[in-house]
């Protein structure tokens, strides 16, 4: 039976995920709880980036991890059915290995430059497309990397429909505004 979360994130609900590189563990997991407060009142999902053991402690819907994180088995072997477990892939290959070791989502890209990643070689938005064709309808693929208001038309035209953002609302001067924008431009 499929989890409550992973409905929703199939159904298009908000997630706020929290990635931070520099707090300290303690201070991570003291804002993970206060986060999964605010998003479980908004009725968001909420995921933590890199930490298993923090989402489980902050009782978060998932986690997602990158190429330098636990294993997608080892996660999934910690957190069983209590965590939707997400995973980066840049490639259909890569996307499908990750789906069968565990990953519930995949999050793609990076779809355009992003100064938080200038090492990783951008897929573009056809790249994502790719992505999200090669793991078919059932798992939910999100754009990563780069996007904002003025690039967001080019992953609609590529038929992406999920994406996550960073700085187009981290940065914006009302960020509620901007989010809501890029979700209708997501929409259109």
């Amino acid at each position: 039976m499929e989890s409550v979360a992973l409905a929703a994130l199939r159904g298009g609900a908000e997630v706020l995920q929290l990635r931070h590189k520099a707090l300290s563990r303690r201070d991570l997991l003291a804002l993970a709880r206060r986060l999964r407060e605010l998003t479980r009142n908004a009725g968001a999902l909420f995921v933590v980036n890199d930490h298993v053991d923090l989402a489980l402690l902050s009782d978060a819907d998932g986690v997602h991890l990158g190429a330098d994180d636990l294993s997608i088995a080892a996660a999934r072997q910690i957190a069983g059915d209590r965590l939707l477990i997400g995973a980066s892939a840049s490639t259909p290959d890569a996307a499908r290995a990750a789906i069968k070791f565990g990953a519930d989502y995949i999050g793609s890209g990076p779809a355009f430059a992003t100064p938080l990643k200038p090492q990783k070689a951008v897929i573009g938005p056809s790249g994502v497309a790719a992505v999200t064709k090669g793991v078919g309808p059932s798992v939910p693929v999100f754009a990563i990397g780069g996007i904002d208001a003025s690039n967001i038309g080019q992953l609609t035209a590529a038929g992406v429909r999920r994406a996550c953002v960073v700085r187009a609302v981290g940065e914006a001067p009302d960020p509620e505004a901007a989010a809501r924008v890029l979700r209708a431009m997501l929409e259109a």
